[in-house]
């Protein structure tokens, strides 16, 4: 691990005033993925600015009937809260997907949004990787690619986002509220939040540099099922091969997202629309254009199976 300095702040607006003196500075709070990167000199930030003493932990009501969920809170006390899973029982589940119990103790809601690709060239530096290091190609475009994507990708990547909540957030139809330097604070719905590959996968969202998360607010909640199933290659502790975030009605109709399959949480409300025709058409309108490699092409049918499993479990 490289040498970097530390500091600790108080508010906010310390901590994007700390990131505008220090270009190659992160911030961190649980830690789960930044130091992990930081070992294998993957990240290799010269200034770590501890954010854990603001005081963006709670979980708060909004006017309308929502929910603000604060940048801190921790993935724990996130699937536990009693409003969560009473209303937002799909956030629940996939949080409670995620991980261990360990991790999920200290993850917290921003970083979880931000955590990076677990594609296994982008951890090994001896691999060429895009996203890695822009311009040095991708090994795994003709390497071996059963975990990654198969829809959204690009000539440069082809990985996929690791986040079970981002895709049951997506799903929610969340706004993330941040603030950037010079106090200046806006909302970015979920869907506009993260970026596809294109020519440039190392720029993962649409966040300036410097820019902080503060809190995630969902809406009000909705009527319908909420499921969140994982397929994954063992029970515990893996990543998505394929996931489906649903929030179902009886008659059919609803919201579904995909993880496991794109660069970002994967949905299309034009899909949505094929519901009650059901898990095929919606899978095919979904999947329109998937560019599936020859190891990851089962995850075109297994999306449609976890799909059909979905609307069965919601329509009783």
């Amino acid at each position: 691990m490289k040498p970097f300095t530390y500091q600790r702040v108080r508010s906010p607006a310390e901590a994007v005033a700390a990131f505008g003196r220090n270009k190659n500075a992160k911030f961190i709070a649980g830690g789960t993925n930044l130091l992990d990167l930081m070992k294998l000199q993957i990240e290799a930030p010269s200034h770590l600015i501890d954010v854990n003493g603001l005081a963006l932990d709670k979980i708060e009501m909004t006017p309308d009937g929502g929910l603000r969920i604060g940048a801190l809170v921790r993935n724990t006390d996130l699937a536990a809260h009693p409003r969560v899973r009473r209303d937002y029982a799909v956030l629940a589940r996939a949080l409670l997907a995620g991980a261990s119990g360990q991790l999920r103790n200290r993850a917290t809601t921003a970083g979880n949004l931000l955590q990076r690709t677990r594609c296994p060239y982008f951890y090994d530096t001896n691999q060429p990787c895009n996203k890695r290091q822009p311009g040095s190609g991708c090994a795994a475009i003709g390497g071996f690619s059963r975990q990654l994507a198969v829809i959204g990708s690009s000539q440069a990547c082809i990985a996929t986002h690791p986040s079970d909540m981002a895709v049951a957030l997506r799903v929610l139809d969340a706004v993330v509220e941040t603030v950037k330097t010079g106090g200046v604070t806006r909302q970015i719905n979920i869907r506009d939040f993260y970026r596809l590959p294109g020519d440039t996968p190392h720029i993962e969202t649409n966040l300036a540099d410097g820019e902080l998360i503060t809190a995630v607010v969902l809406p009000r909640p909705v009527e319908g099922k909420h499921g969140y199933r994982k397929v994954r290659d063992r029970a515990s502790y893996a990543f998505a091969l394929v996931s489906v975030a649903s929030i179902i009605s009886r008659d059919g109709s609803g919201k579904v997202a995909l993880g496991g399959v794109a660069h970002m949480p994967w949905r299309n409300e034009t899909a949505e629309a094929q519901l009650p025709k059901g898990a095929k058409a919606v899978a095919e309108n979904l999947l329109s254009d998937a560019k599936p490699t020859e190891h990851n092409a089962f995850k075109i049918t297994l999306a449609e199976r976890a799909l059909a499993s979905a609307i069965s479990e919601a329509k009783g």
